[in-house]
């Protein structure tokens, strides 16, 4: 009946009678749906199921019909059978996916379901409601096995289900090893590898014997007689009364067909189908371009604020004109003028009365539009916000697993506890807190909890307590991995400090607790006494730092011996938006990460020490080395020297600096948008953004700033902070060589570079420049091309072929502008090719500043 109404619509579909609508195509995908589900049924099930559904599928062909008349509705499951089939919402395109790819993907999401239900299985009393979920689980992948021809599968699969409908008939627990055997299956389903059916057969054949062994340890178990119910069921019959859910296949960002486990959709039966969330399939650039858009949208909508400012603006000056005109009126009157001036007057008076209510009339409407878009782009950008963001739980799905096997590995007893598993987080950032909470669990298992026997000693329960801990707090997302064991013994890690070399003995035992704790997140160090394959290179928590310092959060740990460790992680919700501090140097706007801040300060002058020649500033007990902003980023100083520093404070695992900066502008929330992967990693800088106003901003990269700034210290290429260089003695100027056969270009040249300071010498041809490089002392070199006697490429070449000259920066300025040109130019060796036309910008000044900077050192 279902096929042949469904058959009758798609003829009507064919012949142009009738147009498909979304309401049409979701009851067609229920009629599918609800087939898909008899594929999962043994021959046994079909006549009492059927019979169970039978007003289900009256309604569905009902539904099926009422398209040909083009008046179907959403349709809603009737109420009135508790057992209809719950449609799901998921409609996706699986068009083009083989049935053995989706026989793969839906083994992935019901071998997660049953890693899952094992767990709690293990560590709780006997649930009644987890086991019908493992039956539907198990139930589930031999309906899957069984369509796509897998005996072997559906033998494992069917053993698996019999044990669970075993344990409910008679109300047994099942005991640790049982769950062993059992996870050992669940390890061989999600071990299958993504093949083609060919190679996937193949691969099955050569495992035969896996299976069989672990259809027959599963058949084993013993339960012993069943205490529980007085009629028992057959395991196709307890089956048949939970119904089978059609697997929620998750969408993929990168793939066809997502691998991983992903969030289902669950909806009580008789609940509309329209009440859940369609799944889609949208990869990661086109979310991307989506957060750009609506970031774009949001900052164009913040920017008509102005315009509407400018409007008020007006209108207050309309409003002065009308009480200037009325006040020369008055005057008019006062002064017996004719009539028809001030009947003119009147006239005008009239005409802006009429023109401030139009004004008033289109401001309101204006600030009704401002209002709405405004809210709208609000709404655009938190929507597409919360589509990057994944709950918690998604990311660390396996780590109970994990805790338990390593657990007994080791031989302890663990209760671990998962909390804030729907708590919301980037995915980017989800991506990469895997490898970080790996690490510490295991840190915490082995370092950390002790074995049941000193534990019972030191007067603990046997079992230790780990657990992981997710929350929102502050606009930032907080996660927590707390144990109860021994925590960490202040000095047995000095000693181990110690006997590193990484401090003096003396200065190791000074260190505080904080300082101590530091040096956990070093490269290779480790306070095991040997190496296990669980822990002892000292990797782990130096992959936590750098992973925490990348997205620019932080980390710490706070231990109590005999009580246990907590690492406390603090990093962004999401890496879409940050929360900086805008600051300006040089004239530009630079945005920094507020947590990658230590201090943001305003120092007096009085207040700065200088340390041969260079200024530090006290903080925290501390001498932090000040150094310029617009030097590291390689820009043009201000030349307003402030009685107040502004001060950032940065730093890494091993320096810290204070940057000086021209003014700080505030703070904002910024939209990130990376930069074009064409242009390679940028020095200093991690992406962009744009501000309210629509003008970009460069966010920077604080762990590569620190970087740049020991790299200029260590090369001894940083000068003094700024206020430094403005107090510091006046030393001699640096000499420029200017060659060119025209007196006006020589005379151009030569003033522009007195105007900066340089001092100028000027040669007329190639030879007599050639013959003054060789008798002077020049910082640099600028040369015309076409010139008598020698022409500048040779003389370019004569330079860099003698040893003593080869340094001399050598600047090419002619009107030759074509390519080749430019190429035999800087072929020859010069380090810039320039047309005259430079002149008239500052691209000549900016390319000798470049060489050898400003005229004085």
């Amino acid at each position: 009946r279902i096929a042949h109404a469904m058959e009758d619509d798609f003829v009507a579909l064919q012949e142009g009678r009738i147009k498909l609508g979304a309401a049409a195509i979701d009851t067609l995908l229920r009629a599918v749906d609800f087939l898909g589900k008899l594929s999962q049924l043994e021959e046994s099930e079909l006549p009492s199921w059927a019979e169970q559904n039978r007003p289900a599928v009256d309604n569905l062909v009902a539904d099926l019909q009422r398209i040909l008349s083009g008046s179907v509705e959403e349709p809603v499951p009737s109420s009135a059978s508790p057992k209809a089939p719950t449609i799901e919402a998921e409609a996706q395109d699986f068009s083009g996916v083989s049935m053995i790819e989706l026989f793969q993907t839906e083994v992935g999401t019901q071998a997660a379901l049953l890693n899952e239900g094992l767990l709690e299985l293990e560590n709780s009393p006997y649930p009644p409601e987890l086991v019908p979920s493992l039956m539907r689980a198990a139930h589930s992948l031999k309906g899957a096995a069984r369509i796509v021809g897998f005996d072997g599968l559906v033998h494992l699969a069917h053993e698996m289900e019999s044990s669970f409908v075993k344990a409910q008939e008679g109300n047994f627990v099942f005991q640790p090893e049982q769950v062993d055997v059992l996870l050992s299956a669940v390890d061989f389903l999600t071990s299958m590898p993504r093949l083609s059916e060919a190679e996937f057969v193949s691969w099955l054949s050569a495992r035969s014997s896996v299976l069989a062994d672990l259809k027959a340890r599963i058949g084993s178990f013993d339960f012993g007689a069943p205490s529980g119910k007085a009629e028992s069921q057959s395991t196709e019959m307890a089956v048949a009364k939970v119904a089978a859910p059609v697997p929620v296949l998750a969408a993929s960002e990168n793939k066809a067909v997502s691998t991983a486990p992903k969030t289902s959709v669950s909806k009580p039966a008789g609940g509309a189908a329209g009440g859940a969330d369609r799944a889609v399939r949208v990869g990661a650039q086109n979310l991307n371009r989506l957060m750009e858009l609506a970031a774009e949208s949001l900052v164009e909508a913040r920017g008509i604020k102005p315009f509407g400012d400018s409007l008020l603006k007006l209108k207050t000056t309309h409003a002065a004109n009308q009480t200037a005109l009325w006040q020369l009126r008055e005057l008019l009157q006062s002064e017996n003028v004719a009539s028809h001036l001030v009947q003119s007057v009147r006239d005008l008076e009239h005409r802006l009365e009429q023109m401030r209510e139009g004004l008033n009339r289109r401001l309101e409407d204006f600030e009704g539009f401002l209002r709405r878009t405004t809210l709208l782009s609000d709404r655009l950008y938190h929507e597409v916000i919360a589509s990057r963001m994944r709950p918690f739980g998604d990311g660390v799905s396996g780590f109970p697993r994990l805790v338990r096997d390593l657990a007994r590995t080791l031989g302890k007893k663990v209760r671990f506890t998962l909390a804030g598993k729907g708590t919301e987080v980037d995915r980017d950032i989800l991506e990469k807190l895997e490898a970080p909470l790996n690490h510490i669990l295991r840190n915490g298992l082995d370092h950390g909890l002790e074995l049941p026997a000193e534990r019972v000693s030191k007067g603990k329960p046997e079992e230790g307590q780990l657990k992981l801990e997710a929350r929102h707090a502050a606009g930032m997302l907080y996660i927590t991995v707390t144990d109860d064991g021994r925590g960490i013994d202040r000095e047995r890690l000095r000693k181990k400090i110690i006997q590193k070399g990484m401090v003096p003995a003396e200065a190791g035992a000074r260190l505080n607790d904080a300082e101590l704790l530091e040096f956990l997140f070093l490269p290779g160090f480790s306070t095991a006494e040997k190496v296990t394959e669980i822990s002892g290179r000292g990797v782990g928590l130096d992959v936590v730092q750098t992973m925490v310092q990348e997205v620019g959060g932080t980390v710490r740990i706070i231990s109590q011996p005999g009580t246990g460790t907590t690492f406390h992680l603090q990093l962004p919700i999401t890496r879409s938006v940050i929360r900086a501090l805008i600051v300006e140097i040089s004239g530009e706007p630079y945005a920094f990460p507020l947590p990658r801040l230590d201090r943001v300060l305003k120092v007096g002058a009085s207040e700065l020490q200088t340390i041969e020649g260079r200024a530090f500033v006290h903080v925290d007990g501390k001498n932090v080395g000040i150094v310029p902003a617009f030097q590291v980023f390689e820009l043009e100083p201000v030349s307003e020297v402030r009685d107040l520093l502004a001060i950032l404070v940065i730093s890494d695992r091993n320096h810290q600096y204070g940057l000086e900066v021209d003014r700080f502008l505030g703070e904002r929330d910024l939209v990130v948008r990376p930069l074009d992967v064409r242009l390679g990693k940028v020095p200093d800088i991690s992406a962009t953004s744009v501000l309210e106003d629509g003008s970009p901003i460069l966010i920077v990269d604080v762990d590569d700033l620190v970087r740049s700034i020991d790299s200029l210290l260590a090369g001894g290429r940083l000068a003094k902070s700024r206020h430094a260089i403005a107090n510091a003695e006046e030393q001699s100027r640096k000499h420029i060589l200017v060659i060119d056969d025209s007196i006006t270009v020589r005379e151009l040249e030569r003033q522009l570079l007195e105007s900066q300071g340089y001092e100028v010498d000027l040669a007329v041809d190639g030879m007599e420049g050639w013959n003054a490089v060789r008798l002077g002392q020049y910082d640099l070199v600028i040369s015309d091309v076409d010139m008598p006697r020698m022409t500048g490429i040779e003389l370019v070449k004569l330079i860099r072929n003698e040893q003593r000259f080869k340094a001399i920066p050598i600047i090419i300025v002619s009107y030759k502008d074509r390519e080749e040109d430019r190429l035999r130019g800087l072929d020859a060796g010069a380090n810039y090719y320039l047309t005259k036309s430079s002149f008239q910008d500052d691209t000549f000044l900016r390319a000798v500043h470049e060489l050898i900077g400003k005229a004085r050192q």
